[in-house]
């Protein structure tokens, strides 16, 4: 489970079905899958309540998609990549009741907007239940430009829009999804730290 450093830094306490729910809507990526396929076994009966959106990502020769698909769950759909599960999200949301629980298993930046798709639709971030599971890659916004930078693994970090050198902060905004990246060298513009891989 990750800590948090900073107060807004999201905590996944991890994956467990809600007793009395009628509706399971859960939506996995990549690795993410392992999170219900290690809390359910084909044949358990509240799996007929279990819709499974998955975007497989670069985990698809592991066999998590052939494993999800044998669980046997109400309703099972493949996307061809995050975004187009987080489209489909939003149509499902749309139909879902007071008796339905959404949950989010995969990497930050696919939490993130899992989480975002629920707060369209009135759905509080922390009743969602998630599970981080693959890389720790961040989706990253720079104050200054207000660019954002997907797929960051290291820190500093140089920003693809403006070209400054960022420290990548644990503060996090949910309305962006975005961890926040703040000039390294504000003082000292010759100064740049060697960047450390730290979220890989």
């Amino acid at each position: 489970m990750l800590a948090p450093s900073i107060k807004s830094r999201p905590v996944y306490p991890g994956f467990a079905l809600v007793q009395g729910a009628q509706r399971h809507i859960v939506a996995l990526e990549g690795e993410g899958a392992l999170a219900l396929l290690e809390l359910v076994q084909p044949g358990d009966p509240e799996l007929a309540r279990v819709e499974i959106m998955y975007a497989p990502g670069t985990s698809a020769a592991a066999g998590h998609a052939e494993a999800l698909t044998n669980l046997g769950a109400a309703h099972y759909w493949q996307a061809v990549s995050p975004a187009t599960l987080t489209t489909r999200l939003h149509q499902v949301l749309a139909t879902a009741t007071m008796s339905s629980r959404l949950y989010a298993s995969g990497s930050e930046p696919f939490i993130g907007e899992v989480v975002r798709a629920g707060a369209a639709f009135g759905v509080k971030h922390l009743s969602i239940i998630t599970e981080h599971r693959g890389s720790m890659k961040r989706r990253v916004q720079c104050v200054h430009c207000k660019g954002f930078i997907d797929d960051v693994t290291i820190s500093p970090v140089p920003c693809t829009h403006c070209g400054l050198h960022l420290f990548v902060r644990d503060h996090f905004s949910r309305r962006f999804n975005a961890f926040q990246g703040v000039s390294i060298h504000a003082e000292e513009h010759d100064v740049i730290p060697s960047a450390e891989e730290l979220y890989r």
